[in-house]
């Protein structure tokens, strides 16, 4: 059995998990304050002593908040400057001692809650705003909705991040959310909607029919479907 440790670096914490290879769970989820500042050196050591906390593993899947390529990541807006152009895969092979895939964790979570048909959108609502898009359950690379206009000279990160939460309070935060998902649907015309993160348990908008809460878990889950589709790619290629 290959085991997978899964990550999920977030702006406010850090998440753990060994899953088996159907993406089942065999350790408990395990979390830690994401350090401040975020710098590259202080994540990867942050990983390590999370990983230890878990047991065996043979590889690792982390979901990064951020444009990655490759395993390099290009930007973190909510993390530190220090990550751009940063090998983060090949850091933690180093650091781990086994064989490791990065990927944005909106892209990561898509892979743990999409169905895998039609034309499925996720936007992941933390500190940030994380985006991914399926199409007929392959991924669309490197889609950066956060940093799109959305209103009047604001972004969808400036409506929806967290801080536009704690400045605005709730109420009104829900109904920018509402109408974002108007905005979305008709941009990428989805079949489906998948809206997960830290924030979407406060989320209390009646949703249209075809948009979905999934659990902030998927961003763990969905890791194990990364390995899977990294190792498709391979085949193809």
């Amino acid at each position: 059995m290959t085991r997978t440790l899964a990550v999920d670096i977030g702006g406010s914490g850090i998440k753990a998990i060994v899953l088996d290879e159907a993406g089942a769970p065999l350790t408990e989820r395990a979390r830690v304050e994401t350090p401040q500042p975020a710098t590259p050196t202080s994540v990867v050591q942050a990983i390590a002593g999370l990983a230890k906390m878990q047991g065996a593993f043979e590889q690792v899947a982390v979901g990064f908040p951020g444009v990655v390529r490759q395993g390099v990541t290009e930007t973190a807006p909510n993390l530190d400057p220090k990550w751009k152009g940063f090998y983060l895969a090949g850091a933690l092979a180093q650091q781990l001692g086994r064989p490791v895939r990065v990927a944005n964790d909106a892209d990561v979570q898509g892979y743990g809650a999409i169905a895998g048909r039609g034309v499925e959108l996720v936007i992941t609502l933390g500190t940030g705003v994380g985006s991914a898009l399926f199409v007929e359950g392959r991924l669309v690379p490197n889609l950066e909705v956060a940093h799109h206009p959305c209103g009047r000279h604001k972004t969808y990160e400036d409506h929806l991040g967290n801080a536009a939460l704690k400045k605005h309070g709730k109420r009104k935060w829900n109904k920018r959310l509402a109408q974002a998902i108007q905005q979305l649907e008709a941009l990428f015309n989805y079949d489906r909607l998948y809206v997960g993160g830290g924030n979407a348990k406060k989320v209390s908008i009646k949703l249209p029919a075809n948009v979905k809460i999934v659990s902030n878990a998927a961003g763990l889950l969905g890791g194990i479907a990364l390995w899977r589709e990294e190792q498709t790619a391979e085949r193809r290629g």
